[in-house]
């Protein structure tokens, strides 16, 4: 009768697990279709100061990883870059032949975005909500909002962003990132 028991707490045992592992693949595929990683290799050769999953958050949250979008705003590619940003960084970073279709281009949309996006990292001493809220709004409005009492407390940090689409753009791309690097963990893993 012990023996009975025993195979029986076995199996259930056994099952369990089996349905334990059974849910975590499915959850890392569900999860890989939801936050693809795509343009990895591009992303790591350009990241400088900066995180692959940070990146990838960005691109998730600017363009879904559609390279041919535009913005309302003119903003075009995978990191929605604006065509006057896209030349000046083309000019700093020597891009040869460099017209605004280019910004189609993942690799040199990616290039030309990650650049930017260190240009602000270095600007504000690596604060992530500054980053990404120049990187959205531009330099001159955070400038703004750091001088006004109503949004920063000591002229630093921010404490309060005014526009509502950069205030979501932050945490998008805070939350995403956050999956990614748990993503790029597991897809590390595997490698």
């Amino acid at each position: 009768m012990r023996s009975r028991r025993s195979k029986t707490k076995v199996k259930l045992l056994l099952s369990a697990v089996f349905f334990a592992i059974l849910v975590m693949v499915v959850g890392v595929i569900l999860i890989q279709i939801r936050f693809p990683i795509r343009y990895l290799d591009i992303i790591e050769e350009n990241a400088g100061n900066l995180e692959p999953a940070f990146i990838l958050a960005v691109i998730h949250a600017e363009s879904s990883f559609r390279p041919n979008v535009v913005s309302h705003a003119g903003a075009m590619g995978l990191m929605q870059i604006m065509e006057d940003t896209g030349q000046q960084i083309a000019e700093k970073l020597r891009i040869e032949d460099y017209d605004t279709n280019k910004l189609f281009d993942p690799e040199t949309n990616i290039r030309i975005g990650t650049y930017y996006l260190n240009m602000h990292w270095l600007n504000n001493n690596g604060d992530v909500t500054l980053i990404l809220s120049s990187y959205n709004a531009g330099r001159g409005n955070v400038r703004n909002w750091l001088n006004d009492e109503r949004f920063s407390e000591d002229g630093v940090t921010l404490s309060h962003i005014p526009f509502e689409e950069t205030r979501n753009f932050v945490a998008r791309v805070k939350r995403r990132s956050e999956i990614y690097t748990w993503m790029l963990w597991v897809y590390n893993w595997f490698r």
